[in-house]
């Protein structure tokens, strides 16, 4: 199985203007290294890198999925696999929304704790922001595993949520960053998207500025701030602001999610920038129905960093499942994928999604033990 150190240095050094956290990526390869890096996230994924043993499946247990938001494509899409997974091993399975904004959030955690379920998980949630209905969960005996709930994969400790799931972020900022810096020819002028919810997304995009700042003749234009739940009303006029106040500069924006990009076409196309770029636009996940259109279309999105999101919703009902049975976490951690024109019909891009063909469904019903 396939583990990552969470090596990048992450410094508790916070600016009142951008409140971006400083931090480094380490020097820049080489142009033939960070080539040859594309090619390998961009190559097929047919090998089952996770676990081949664990216990078999407890029986009769029910699952709350607590979705930070389902207009989210992440949250969204690995609710699905939960709801997949589920079904498989034969357990309830029941879905909360928390629509966007951090208050829902805490109240849908109340929510399920009220119905006394044997396991939750927290779909992008932010376990520290959430730590003391968190604990409450805790307390009460129920298991608690989370995706994209912490910026580092595995178990964490206060709260002590079973296991966290995410592909390790620093893997994903930075092959999004070397994307454009490779493409550009190491000319990339580059404006940068994150949101403040989130510290994985605060991390993701940090580590994106950080990675185009280590690149000599590469510039960051712009550093914006947004949260998810506004993207729909800043996206598109900060977008427009960005093309007048960078015309003829701007070559390359990067966002900590697809959906910032789903707002910035309008804007794009209004100011008649060419659907083939610049600039183009390349996102550090999560692999959104709309952002496979936009590439295979060649409409400004070139490229995302996906996870794969119904496999992590497997992921997570086993974790639980090894929860449940007193079995330590499995130790898997996804590997990072690219995704672009040239690949966007493997893996699953045929229903505009990143679906590894390693046949991690069948892997995970004969550890469980079912059919």
């Amino acid at each position: 199985m396939k583990r990552f150190a969470f090596g990048v240095a992450v410094l508790a050094m916070t600016t009142t203007l951008a409140h971006a956290q400083t931090v480094t990526t380490g020097p820049l390869p080489s142009m033939d290294d960070l080539r040859a890096k594309i090619a390998k996230a961009t190559a097929p994924v047919t090998t089952w890198e996770g676990p081949t043993t664990g216990p078999k499946a407890a029986k009769g247990k029910s699952v709350i999925y607590i979705s930070a938001d389902q207009r989210n494509g992440g949250a969204l899409g690995v609710s699905n696999g939960v709801v997949e997974a589920a079904k498989a091993i034969g357990w309830d399975v029941k879905i909360i929304d928390g629509q966007g904004s951090v208050p829902q959030q805490t109240a849908a955690i109340g929510q399920a704790l009220a119905q006394k379920p044997d396991g939750i998980i927290l779909g992008t949630i932010d376990a520290l922001g959430q730590k003391t209905t968190i604990e409450k969960a805790i307390e009460l005996g129920i298991k608690v595993v989370g995706w994209h709930s912490n910026p580092k994969p595995g178990p964490m400790e206060a709260p002590a949520v079973f296991a966290n799931i995410t592909t390790p972020p620093e893997a994903i900022a930075t092959m999004a960053a070397d994307y454009a810096i490779v493409q550009s020819g190491g000319k990339a002028q580059v404006a940068v998207m994150r949101n403040s919810e989130t510290l994985i997304g605060r991390t993701k995009g940090d580590l994106m500025r950080a990675r185009i700042e280590s690149c000599a003749d590469c510039k960051v234009l712009s550093f914006d701030v947004i949260p998810i739940v506004e993207t729909s009303t800043r996206v598109t006029p900060l977008t427009s602001s960005l093309m007048q106040r960078f015309s003829g500069q701007l070559t390359w924006m990067l966002a900590i999610n697809d959906l910032y990009f789903d707002f910035a076409l309008p804007a794009l196309r209004s100011a008649n920038a060419p659907a083939g770029g610049p600039p183009f636009l390349v996102s550090g996940g999560d692999g959104s129905v709309s952002a496979y259109g936009r590439i295979k279309e060649g409409n400004y999105q070139v490229a995302t960093v996906p996870e794969p999101l119904n496999l992590q919703g497997w992921m997570a009902i086993d974790e639980l499942n090894r929860a449940f049975n007193g079995a330590p976490w499995s130790g898997y951690v996804t590997s990072v994928h690219l995704v672009t024109k040239d690949n966007v019909l493997k893996d699953g891009g045929e229903n505009n999604r990143f679906d590894p063909d390693n046949k991690y469904r069948d892997h995970y019903k004969a550890i469980w033990g079912v059919n």
